[in-house]
């Protein structure tokens, strides 16, 4: 149907892909990379690869670009000697980035995570996937969520409710384009 190449490339204690990948191409033959949905017979479909889930700009570009719904296919996990306590929170990051997007773009977003322990090859500890795969709404609420275990997640998403929210809360037509410049920037002065 088409294809997406991952954007944002992690350099992390268990993710080092810039020695092993390149960041997609925005300028690539058409069809592919950059920030394009990619039209099926279920939608536009913002597909947008693990890393990518992260930044707020490749959500709207989607969202802009007309995607009408979000997806985001990841492999996400922690470090099984964490406490808890971090565990949770960056969990409940993740879940709460997704959340944000929704909310943001008036779209449902898709998440479907890895579950299962994979050992480090270099004897440290490795990385345990936490799955929560979910469903949201574009009011950034749960359609259906999964839990750590391997599941099928089925859920019926109302595609045209994207329209009747984004009536209620118009953020992308009252975005302040004109003010926005300095986001193409790394730094602002």
């Amino acid at each position: 149907a088409g294809k997406y190449r991952k954007m944002h490339i992690p350099d992390d204690p268990g993710y080092y892909e810039k020695f092993y990948f390149t960041p997609g191409d925005a300028s690539s033959d058409a069809g592919g990379g950059g920030f394009t949905p990619i039209d099926t017979s279920v939608g536009r479909l913002g597909v947008l690869v693990c890393w990518d889930q992260w930044y707020p700009e490749g959500a709207r570009l989607m969202a802009l670009a007309g995607a009408e719904l979000l997806l985001y296919p990841t492999a996400i996990g922690w470090d099984p000697v964490d406490e808890q306590d971090e565990k949770d929170r960056q969990r409940d990051a993740w879940v709460l980035s997704h959340r944000g997007h929704a909310v943001a773009n008036g779209l449902p977003v898709l998440s479907c995570n890895r579950v299962g322990h994979e050992p480090s090859p270099l004897g440290a500890s490795g990385i345990d996937f936490w799955g929560n795969s979910h469903v949201l709404g574009p009011q950034g609420e749960f359609i259906a969520e999964a839990g750590i275990e391997p599941t099928i997640l089925l859920a019926e998403v109302d595609m045209q409710r994207s329209e009747r929210v984004r009536r209620i809360w118009p953020f992308l037509r009252d975005r302040r384009i004109d003010a926005y410049g300095d986001l193409t920037r790394r730094y602002r002065d």
